[in-house]
Protein backbone atom coordinates (compact mmCIF):
# COMPACT_ATOMS: atom_id res chain seq x y z
CA UNK A 1 0.00 0.00 0.00
CA UNK A 2 1.45 3.69 -1.38
CA UNK A 3 1.25 6.62 0.31
CA UNK A 4 -1.56 9.31 -0.87
CA UNK A 5 -0.56 12.79 -1.36
CA UNK A 6 -3.01 15.75 -0.35
CA UNK A 7 -2.66 18.89 -1.42
CA UNK A 8 -4.44 21.44 0.45
CA UNK A 9 -3.81 23.82 2.97
CA UNK A 10 -5.30 24.34 6.84
CA UNK A 11 -7.33 27.58 6.34
CA UNK A 12 -9.06 25.51 3.28
CA UNK A 13 -12.69 24.69 3.55
CA UNK A 14 -12.82 21.40 1.42
CA UNK A 15 -9.12 20.41 2.83
CA UNK A 16 -10.67 20.01 6.01
CA UNK A 17 -13.34 17.43 5.16
CA UNK A 18 -11.09 15.43 3.05
CA UNK A 19 -8.22 15.56 5.75
CA UNK A 20 -10.74 14.38 8.75
CA UNK A 21 -12.05 11.65 6.16
CA UNK A 22 -8.22 10.22 5.39
CA UNK A 23 -7.43 10.11 9.04
CA UNK A 24 -10.56 8.35 10.08
CA UNK A 25 -10.37 5.31 7.43
CA UNK A 26 -6.25 5.33 8.20
CA UNK A 27 -5.37 5.93 5.03
CA UNK A 28 -1.67 6.77 4.79
CA UNK A 29 -1.45 10.00 3.25
CA UNK A 30 0.86 13.13 3.70
CA UNK A 31 -0.34 17.12 3.47
CA UNK A 32 1.67 19.03 1.29
CA UNK A 33 0.47 23.31 1.88
CA UNK A 34 -0.18 24.60 -1.14
CA UNK A 35 1.31 27.65 -2.01
CA UNK A 36 2.28 29.47 -5.72
CA UNK A 37 4.85 26.67 -6.50
CA UNK A 38 2.45 24.07 -5.71
CA UNK A 39 -0.36 25.53 -7.78
CA UNK A 40 1.99 25.79 -10.86
CA UNK A 41 4.26 22.65 -10.44
CA UNK A 42 1.09 20.52 -9.60
CA UNK A 43 -2.39 21.49 -9.70
CA UNK A 44 -2.39 23.31 -12.92
CA UNK A 45 -0.49 21.07 -14.35
CA UNK A 46 -2.80 18.30 -13.10
CA UNK A 47 -6.39 19.81 -12.93
CA UNK A 48 -5.86 23.23 -15.25
CA UNK A 49 -7.32 25.52 -12.76
CA UNK A 50 -6.40 26.47 -9.37
CA UNK A 51 -8.09 24.72 -6.75
CA UNK A 52 -7.62 22.59 -3.70
CA UNK A 53 -7.78 20.11 -2.30
CA UNK A 54 -6.28 17.60 -4.94
CA UNK A 55 -5.44 14.05 -4.05
CA UNK A 56 -2.90 12.24 -6.12
CA UNK A 57 -2.64 8.61 -5.76
CA UNK A 58 -0.15 6.10 -5.31
CA UNK A 59 -0.58 5.17 -8.96
CA UNK A 60 -0.68 9.02 -9.66
CA UNK A 61 -4.08 9.08 -10.28
CA UNK A 62 -4.99 12.68 -9.79
CA UNK A 63 -8.51 13.06 -7.84
CA UNK A 64 -10.29 16.38 -7.66
CA UNK A 65 -13.50 17.24 -5.47
CA UNK A 66 -13.80 15.84 -1.85
CA UNK A 67 -17.21 14.19 -2.53
CA UNK A 68 -15.18 12.52 -5.64
CA UNK A 69 -12.38 11.44 -3.18
CA UNK A 70 -14.59 9.99 -1.12
CA UNK A 71 -16.19 7.93 -3.43
CA UNK A 72 -13.28 6.41 -4.95
CA UNK A 73 -11.69 5.88 -1.36
CA UNK A 74 -14.78 4.47 -0.21
CA UNK A 75 -14.24 1.92 -2.83
CA UNK A 76 -10.44 1.34 -1.84
CA UNK A 77 -10.72 1.05 1.59
CA UNK A 78 -14.01 -0.42 2.20
CA UNK A 79 -13.95 -0.58 6.02
CA UNK A 80 -15.91 1.16 8.19
CA UNK A 81 -17.52 2.93 5.45
CA UNK A 82 -18.96 6.70 6.40
CA UNK A 83 -22.03 6.03 3.99
CA UNK A 84 -24.84 4.35 6.16
CA UNK A 85 -26.97 1.44 4.52
CA UNK A 86 -30.04 2.17 5.62
CA UNK A 87 -32.34 3.93 2.82
CA UNK A 88 -33.36 6.74 5.65
CA UNK A 89 -29.82 7.97 7.06
CA UNK A 90 -28.03 7.73 3.69
CA UNK A 91 -30.76 9.98 2.43
CA UNK A 92 -30.25 12.59 5.30
CA UNK A 93 -26.64 12.15 5.00
CA UNK A 94 -26.17 12.85 1.79
CA UNK A 95 -28.49 15.62 2.06
CA UNK A 96 -26.48 17.05 4.92
CA UNK A 97 -23.43 16.96 2.66
CA UNK A 98 -25.05 19.38 0.10
CA UNK A 99 -25.87 21.52 3.09
CA UNK A 100 -22.18 21.76 4.23
CA UNK A 101 -20.52 21.75 1.07
CA UNK A 102 -22.60 24.47 -0.61
CA UNK A 103 -25.14 26.58 1.62
CA UNK A 104 -22.98 27.18 4.85
CA UNK A 105 -20.84 28.64 2.22
CA UNK A 106 -22.23 31.96 3.11
CA UNK A 107 -22.01 32.06 6.56
CA UNK A 108 -18.41 30.66 6.52
CA UNK A 109 -17.46 32.88 3.72
CA UNK A 110 -19.18 36.24 6.44
CA UNK A 111 -17.32 35.32 9.49
CA UNK A 112 -14.17 34.88 7.32
CA UNK A 113 -13.91 38.09 5.50
CA UNK A 114 -15.92 40.45 7.56
CA UNK A 115 -14.72 39.57 11.22
CA UNK A 116 -11.60 37.10 10.60
CA UNK A 117 -10.10 39.86 7.88
CA UNK A 118 -6.78 41.12 9.57
CA UNK A 119 -6.08 37.23 11.00
CA UNK A 120 -6.61 35.59 7.81
CA UNK A 121 -5.18 37.71 4.94
CA UNK A 122 -1.32 37.35 6.89
CA UNK A 123 -2.12 33.44 6.54
CA UNK A 124 -2.95 33.57 2.50
CA UNK A 125 0.49 35.42 2.37
CA UNK A 126 2.33 32.98 4.26
CA UNK A 127 0.61 29.82 2.59
CA UNK A 128 1.54 31.25 -0.79
CA UNK A 129 5.12 32.15 0.23
CA UNK A 130 6.21 30.64 3.35
CA UNK A 131 9.76 32.52 3.56
CA UNK A 132 8.90 35.79 2.45
CA UNK A 133 9.25 38.50 5.46
CA UNK A 134 5.86 39.24 7.17
CA UNK A 135 5.38 42.86 5.55
CA UNK A 136 5.51 40.90 2.05
CA UNK A 137 3.54 38.25 3.35
CA UNK A 138 0.42 40.71 4.13
CA UNK A 139 1.03 42.47 0.91
CA UNK A 140 0.81 39.30 -1.26
CA UNK A 141 -1.80 38.40 1.30
CA UNK A 142 -3.96 41.17 0.44
CA UNK A 143 -3.77 40.31 -3.41
CA UNK A 144 -4.60 36.35 -2.67
CA UNK A 145 -7.44 37.34 -0.53
CA UNK A 146 -9.12 39.57 -3.52
CA UNK A 147 -10.87 36.95 -5.11
CA UNK A 148 -12.13 35.47 -2.14
CA UNK A 149 -13.19 38.59 -0.44
CA UNK A 150 -15.17 39.91 -3.90
CA UNK A 151 -17.19 36.73 -4.01
CA UNK A 152 -19.24 37.83 -0.97
CA UNK A 153 -21.83 39.82 -3.08
CA UNK A 154 -22.13 36.70 -5.45
CA UNK A 155 -22.85 34.50 -2.84
CA UNK A 156 -25.19 36.45 -1.39
CA UNK A 157 -23.55 38.04 1.62
CA UNK A 158 -24.41 41.77 1.71
CA UNK A 159 -25.42 44.71 4.19
CA UNK A 160 -29.05 42.93 4.03
CA UNK A 161 -28.32 39.45 4.26
CA UNK A 162 -25.75 39.20 6.62
CA UNK A 163 -28.18 40.13 10.36
CA UNK A 164 -29.80 37.07 8.85
CA UNK A 165 -26.74 34.72 8.19
CA UNK A 166 -25.67 35.31 11.43
CA UNK A 167 -29.46 34.71 12.85
CA UNK A 168 -29.22 31.44 10.88
CA UNK A 169 -25.95 30.48 12.26
CA UNK A 170 -26.08 30.74 16.05
CA UNK A 171 -29.16 29.04 15.48
CA UNK A 172 -27.87 26.13 13.67
CA UNK A 173 -24.71 26.39 16.22
CA UNK A 174 -27.89 25.79 18.65
CA UNK A 175 -29.73 22.78 17.05
CA UNK A 176 -26.09 21.12 16.20
CA UNK A 177 -25.24 21.75 19.80
CA UNK A 178 -28.45 20.02 21.47
CA UNK A 179 -27.68 16.54 19.03
CA UNK A 180 -24.23 16.48 20.02
CA UNK A 181 -25.68 16.49 23.55
CA UNK A 182 -26.86 12.74 22.64
CA UNK A 183 -24.88 11.51 19.77
CA UNK A 184 -21.08 11.44 19.13
CA UNK A 185 -22.27 11.79 15.53
CA UNK A 186 -24.86 12.64 13.35
CA UNK A 187 -25.92 8.98 12.98
CA UNK A 188 -24.15 7.40 16.00
CA UNK A 189 -20.72 6.75 17.25
CA UNK A 190 -19.31 6.90 13.63
CA UNK A 191 -19.02 9.67 11.22
CA UNK A 192 -20.85 9.44 8.42
CA UNK A 193 -20.79 11.38 4.92
CA UNK A 194 -22.65 14.00 6.23
CA UNK A 195 -20.52 14.99 9.06
CA UNK A 196 -18.02 15.25 6.41
CA UNK A 197 -20.23 17.86 4.40
CA UNK A 198 -20.28 19.61 7.74
CA UNK A 199 -16.66 20.11 8.92
CA UNK A 200 -15.57 21.76 5.77
CA UNK A 201 -17.28 24.81 6.88
CA UNK A 202 -17.43 24.17 10.41
CA UNK A 203 -13.61 23.97 11.22
CA UNK A 204 -11.74 25.76 8.44
CA UNK A 205 -13.76 28.33 8.78
CA UNK A 206 -16.15 28.86 11.58
CA UNK A 207 -13.32 26.80 14.61
CA UNK A 208 -10.06 27.50 13.40
CA UNK A 209 -10.87 31.72 12.64
CA UNK A 210 -9.97 33.13 15.87
CA UNK A 211 -13.25 35.57 15.88
CA UNK A 212 -15.57 32.84 14.89
CA UNK A 213 -14.21 30.14 16.72
CA UNK A 214 -14.51 32.13 19.80
CA UNK A 215 -18.19 32.45 19.35
CA UNK A 216 -18.54 28.82 18.63
CA UNK A 217 -16.64 27.59 21.95
CA UNK A 218 -19.06 30.48 23.98
CA UNK A 219 -22.28 29.18 22.06
CA UNK A 220 -22.01 25.55 20.94
CA UNK A 221 -19.21 23.86 23.09
CA UNK A 222 -20.09 20.41 21.93
CA UNK A 223 -19.69 21.18 18.47
CA UNK A 224 -16.23 21.98 19.47
CA UNK A 225 -16.10 18.75 20.96
CA UNK A 226 -17.49 17.43 17.22
CA UNK A 227 -14.84 19.11 15.30
CA UNK A 228 -12.28 17.88 17.81
CA UNK A 229 -13.90 14.19 17.25
CA UNK A 230 -13.60 14.59 13.25
CA UNK A 231 -10.01 16.27 13.01
CA UNK A 232 -8.46 14.07 15.53
CA UNK A 233 -10.64 10.55 14.90
CA UNK A 234 -10.45 7.28 16.31
CA UNK A 235 -9.64 5.51 13.28
CA UNK A 236 -12.32 2.99 12.04
CA UNK A 237 -14.31 2.77 15.02
CA UNK A 238 -18.12 3.45 16.08
CA UNK A 239 -21.29 2.42 14.88
CA UNK A 240 -24.51 3.98 12.90
CA UNK A 241 -27.92 3.74 14.76
CA UNK A 242 -29.60 0.69 14.21
CA UNK A 243 -33.18 0.63 13.08
CA UNK A 244 -31.69 3.33 10.19
CA UNK A 245 -33.08 5.55 12.87
CA UNK A 246 -32.49 9.26 12.13
CA UNK A 247 -32.91 11.03 15.09
CA UNK A 248 -35.23 13.17 16.42
CA UNK A 249 -32.84 15.59 17.17
CA UNK A 250 -31.59 16.00 13.48
CA UNK A 251 -35.43 17.41 12.51
CA UNK A 252 -34.94 21.12 12.79
CA UNK A 253 -31.05 20.75 11.25
CA UNK A 254 -32.68 19.34 8.03
CA UNK A 255 -35.85 21.62 8.67
CA UNK A 256 -33.49 24.86 8.05
CA UNK A 257 -31.85 23.15 5.31
CA UNK A 258 -35.48 22.61 4.27
CA UNK A 259 -36.24 26.52 4.86
CA UNK A 260 -33.50 27.90 3.46
CA UNK A 261 -31.47 25.64 0.94
CA UNK A 262 -34.00 23.94 -1.18
CA UNK A 263 -35.95 26.47 -2.65
CA UNK A 264 -32.68 27.58 -4.23
CA UNK A 265 -31.86 23.58 -5.35
CA UNK A 266 -35.33 23.70 -6.71
CA UNK A 267 -34.55 26.78 -8.55
CA UNK A 268 -31.26 26.34 -9.65
CA UNK A 269 -32.65 22.91 -11.53
CA UNK A 270 -35.15 24.91 -13.00
CA UNK A 271 -32.71 27.45 -13.76
CA UNK A 272 -30.22 25.10 -15.55
CA UNK A 273 -33.11 23.45 -17.22
CA UNK A 274 -34.09 26.37 -19.11
CA UNK A 275 -30.50 27.26 -19.42
CA UNK A 276 -29.81 23.72 -21.38
CA UNK A 277 -33.02 24.35 -24.20
CA UNK A 278 -31.62 27.70 -24.71
CA UNK A 279 -28.03 26.17 -25.42
CA UNK A 280 -28.90 22.28 -26.64
CA UNK A 281 -25.17 22.73 -28.36
CA UNK A 282 -23.35 23.21 -24.88
CA UNK A 283 -21.37 20.61 -23.12
CA UNK A 284 -19.50 22.53 -20.50
CA UNK A 285 -21.32 24.51 -17.92
CA UNK A 286 -20.64 27.70 -16.85
CA UNK A 287 -19.56 28.23 -13.18
CA UNK A 288 -22.90 30.72 -13.01
CA UNK A 289 -25.55 31.02 -14.95
CA UNK A 290 -27.30 34.40 -13.72
CA UNK A 291 -29.26 35.70 -10.71
CA UNK A 292 -32.14 34.22 -8.18
CA UNK A 293 -33.72 35.45 -5.00
CA UNK A 294 -33.42 33.85 -1.58
CA UNK A 295 -34.36 34.31 1.68
CA UNK A 296 -33.18 33.74 5.03
CA UNK A 297 -34.44 33.86 8.77
CA UNK A 298 -38.32 32.60 8.72
CA UNK A 299 -37.29 30.38 11.83
CA UNK A 300 -35.89 33.73 13.43
CA UNK A 301 -38.06 36.45 12.57
CA UNK A 302 -39.54 38.17 9.49
CA UNK A 303 -37.79 36.88 6.23
CA UNK A 304 -34.88 38.52 4.48
CA UNK A 305 -34.34 38.33 1.04
CA UNK A 306 -31.36 38.93 -0.84
CA UNK A 307 -30.20 37.39 -4.06
CA UNK A 308 -27.05 35.53 -5.18
CA UNK A 309 -25.90 33.26 -8.02
CA UNK A 310 -27.23 30.55 -9.94
CA UNK A 311 -24.34 27.79 -9.30
CA UNK A 312 -24.87 24.90 -11.50
CA UNK A 313 -22.67 22.65 -9.17
CA UNK A 314 -25.14 22.77 -6.43
CA UNK A 315 -27.30 20.50 -8.63
CA UNK A 316 -24.78 18.23 -9.40
CA UNK A 317 -24.65 17.69 -5.44
CA UNK A 318 -28.06 17.72 -5.20
CA UNK A 319 -27.93 14.68 -7.38
CA UNK A 320 -25.90 12.72 -4.70
CA UNK A 321 -29.04 12.07 -2.74
CA UNK A 322 -31.80 12.42 -5.29
CA UNK A 323 -29.67 9.41 -7.00
CA UNK A 324 -29.36 7.40 -3.79
CA UNK A 325 -33.16 7.71 -3.30
CA UNK A 326 -33.71 6.99 -7.25
CA UNK A 327 -32.10 3.85 -6.88
CA UNK A 328 -33.95 2.42 -3.85
CA UNK A 329 -36.97 0.10 -4.24
CA UNK A 330 -40.70 1.47 -3.68
CA UNK A 331 -40.41 0.63 -0.05
CA UNK A 332 -37.56 2.21 0.88
CA UNK A 333 -38.48 5.34 -1.07
CA UNK A 334 -41.44 5.51 0.90
CA UNK A 335 -39.76 4.49 3.81
CA UNK A 336 -37.89 8.08 3.18
CA UNK A 337 -40.44 10.13 2.51
CA UNK A 338 -42.07 9.29 5.40
CA UNK A 339 -39.25 10.39 7.42
CA UNK A 340 -39.14 13.58 5.35
CA UNK A 341 -42.83 13.91 5.65
CA UNK A 342 -41.67 14.91 9.47
CA UNK A 343 -40.60 18.08 7.95
CA UNK A 344 -42.83 18.65 5.45
CA UNK A 345 -41.42 17.81 2.62
CA UNK A 346 -42.14 13.93 1.57
CA UNK A 347 -41.69 14.70 -1.96
CA UNK A 348 -38.30 16.76 -1.54
CA UNK A 349 -36.45 13.65 -3.48
CA UNK A 350 -39.31 13.20 -6.03
CA UNK A 351 -38.08 16.24 -8.38
CA UNK A 352 -37.63 15.82 -11.49
CA UNK A 353 -34.09 16.88 -13.65
CA UNK A 354 -34.21 17.97 -16.67
CA UNK A 355 -30.89 18.55 -17.33
CA UNK A 356 -28.67 16.28 -15.82
CA UNK A 357 -24.56 17.01 -14.83
CA UNK A 358 -21.62 15.12 -13.90
CA UNK A 359 -18.11 15.77 -14.29
CA UNK A 360 -15.07 15.25 -16.98
CA UNK A 361 -11.82 16.35 -16.78
CA UNK A 362 -12.36 18.04 -13.65
CA UNK A 363 -15.10 20.17 -15.16
CA UNK A 364 -19.35 20.22 -15.09
CA UNK A 365 -20.47 19.18 -18.13
CA UNK A 366 -23.73 18.01 -19.23
CA UNK A 367 -24.81 14.33 -18.42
Amino acid sequence: MGTYTLYGAEISYYSGKARAYLRYKEIPFEEVASGRNEYRDVILPRVGWPVIPILVTPDDETLQDTSDIIDHLETVFPEAPVFPEGPRQRSVALLLEVYGDEWLKLPAMHYRWNHNTDWIIPQFGALSAPDADAATQREIGEKTCKPFRGSLPVLGVDATTIPAIEASYEALLGELDAHFAEHEFLFGSRPSIGDYGLIGPLYAHQYHDPASGALMERLAPRVVAWVKRMMDPKPKAGTFLPRDEVPATLLPVIERMLREQRPVLDATVAALGDWAAANPGASEVPRAIGMHGFALGAAEGTPVRGERAIFPFEQWMWQRPWDHFQGLDADAQQSVRDLLGRVGAPDWLDATIPCRLTRRDFKLVRA
